[in-house]
C-alpha cells in the first residue's frame, strides 16, 4: 500500500491553512496579487491561491484615540496642557494600506499637532468656555486630512485642560470677588425695596389717621409686654379728640 510521506502531508496542511482565511464581522481583507492591489474580500470564508495572493487585514470598527497631554500656548501668552480623545474609523480599507504607511500612527500625529496648532489660536478664556466650537473645528480639519487615507474622522473632544498654578489661583480670586459683587448688589436690591415699602406704608399712614393711632397702640401693646422697664410715653391728642367732641 502507497504511503504519503510525512513531509508532503505537512506542506499540504502549511498551503491549505494559507489559502484559507475566515474573517470576523468587523474585519476587511485587503488581497495582494504579485504585491498589486486586486480587491478587499470579508467578511467570512477567503480563499486565497498560495504564493501569489497576500492578505493584510483591517478593522474596520470604531477606534478611541487618546490625545496625550499637549503643551501648547494661548493666543494671550498662557501656557496650557490639553489633552483630548479621537474617535475615528477606517472605511476603505484599501487606502488605509496603500495610500499611508501606518494609518493609526499617522491619524495620532496629525491629530497632535492639529490639536496644538487650533487650541493657540484661542485665548485662555475662550478655551475654557467654546470647547464644543474647538473640538469641531480639530474635527473637521482631521476628517479632511485624513480622507485620503480611507479614514473618517467622527468626533474630538477635549477633556481636560490644565492651567499653571498661579493662573488658578488668579481665577479663584476672580471669582471671590465675582460673588462678594453679586452680594452686595442683591444687598443694595433689597435695601431700595424696603426703603420703597417703607415709603409706601408711611404714605398710607399718613392719609389715615385711624390707622396710624392702630399702629401706635400695636407699638405700646408690645412695649407694655416687658415688664422690667417703666416706660413714659406722650399721649397723642388725635386719641383724645373723640372725647373732646362729646363733652361740647
Amino acid at each position: 500500500m502507497f504511503e504519503i510521506p510525512i513531509f508532503l502531508i505537512v506542506a499540504a496542511l502549511v498551503i491549505l491553512s494559507s489559502a484559507i482565511k475566515i474573517l470576523p464581522e468587523w474585519e476587511r481583507g485587503v488581497i495582494l496579487r504579485f504585491g498589486r492591489f486586486t480587491d478587499v474580500r470579508g467578511p467570512g470564508l477567503i480563499i486565497l491561491i498560495p504564493f501569489v495572493e497576500k492578505i493584510i487585514k483591517t478593522d474596520i470598527r470604531t477606534v478611541t484615540m487618546d490625545i496625550k497631554p499637549q503643551d501648547v500656548i494661548s493666543k494671550d501668552n498662557i501656557s496650557l496642557q490639553v489633552d483630548a480623545v479621537v474617535y475615528f474609523r477606517v472605511v476603505s480599507p484599501e487606502f488605509a494600506i496603500t495610500k499611508v504607511e501606518n494609518y493609526y500612527f499617522a491619524t495620532s500625529q496629525l491629530a497632535q499637532t492639529t490639536l496644538r496648532s487650533i487650541v493657540g489660536q484661542f485665548q485662555m478664556d475662550e478655551i475654557l468656555e467654546q470647547r464644543e466650537k474647538i473640538n469641531i473645528t480639530i474635527q473637521e480639519i482631521l476628517d479632511k486630512a485624513t480622507d485620503p487615507w480611507g479614514v473618517k474622522v467622527s468626533s474630538v473632544a477635549l477633556k481636560q485642560i490644565d492651567l499653571p498654578q498661579e493662573m488658578k489661583r488668579a481665577m479663584a480670586r476672580e471669582a471671590e470677588a465675582e460673588r462678594e459683587r453679586r452680594a452686595k448688589i442683591i444687598s443694595a436690591e433689597g435695601e431700595v425695596q424696603r426703603a420703597q415699602k417703607l415709603a409706601d406704608a408711611s404714605g398710607m399712614l399718613a392719609n389715615s389717621p385711624g390707622a396710624m393711632s392702630l399702629v401706635y397702640l400695636q407699638a405700646l401693646n408690645e412695649i407694655a409686654g416687658d415688664k422690667t422697664n417703666t416706660i413714659i410715653f406722650p399721649l397723642p391728642l388725635d386719641l383724645l379728640k373723640p372725647f373732646l367732641e362729646t363733652q361740647k
